[in-house]
């Protein structure tokens, strides 16, 4: 990838993870990525084709990061995994979840199934570990997950450790 489609890329995810994708203009990520607004229509098209290329990137990063989770053995460590999940994220890569974050909200961009992997590792590792209802169990921490993201998006990392603590000794992991 070059130099130009690189930094396009980039400040396409910082206006769209800030300023939201709708409210976005191409000359907007033009001028923030020092390029044409042409340079832009050449390497995607058009807005929606940049969106695509995120998107692409989006699935790639998400795989990677769940893979660790997914190909444990361990009931226990599947779950501390998944808690210490939104923990481990650097802050570097905030803009490209806060855009994971807005598009789940759009119909369009949406995808359920990206999560499904992770929702059924967790299950099974609480069917493992003897609990009653081993897939509400699983949504149920997915979703706290999801909250304490959207929680360290909004307010930092700090305000969070709380539910790190509290998440891992409620599951004993």
């Amino acid at each position: 990838m070059t130099d130009k489609k690189e930094s396009i890329l980039s400040a396409a995810l910082e206006l769209f993870a800030h300023e939201g994708y709708n409210a976005t203009s191409t000359s907007q990520i033009a001028k923030k990525a020092a390029v044409s607004e042409g340079l832009i229509f050449r390497h995607f098209k058009n807005k929606k084709g940049l969106l695509a290329a995120l998107m692409e990137d989006a699935e790639a990063r998400i795989s990677k990061i769940f893979a660790p989770v997914i190909f444990e053995s361990s009931p226990k460590n599947v779950i501390r995994k998944v808690i210490l999940l939104p923990f481990s994220i650097d802050q570097s890569e905030y803009d490209f979840w806060r855009l994971q974050f807005i598009l789940k909200w759009q119909q369009e961009y949406n995808n359920p199934l990206k999560m499904k992997p992770l929702i059924d590792k967790l299950a099974w590792a609480f069917s493992e570990l003897g609990y009653e209802e081993p897939e509400e169990e699983a949504r149920l921490l997915n979703q706290l997950i999801d909250a304490i993201s959207t929680g360290i998006l909004r307010e930092g990392l700090e305000s969070q450790l709380p539910f790190k603590a509290f998440l891992l000794k409620k599951y004993s992991v």
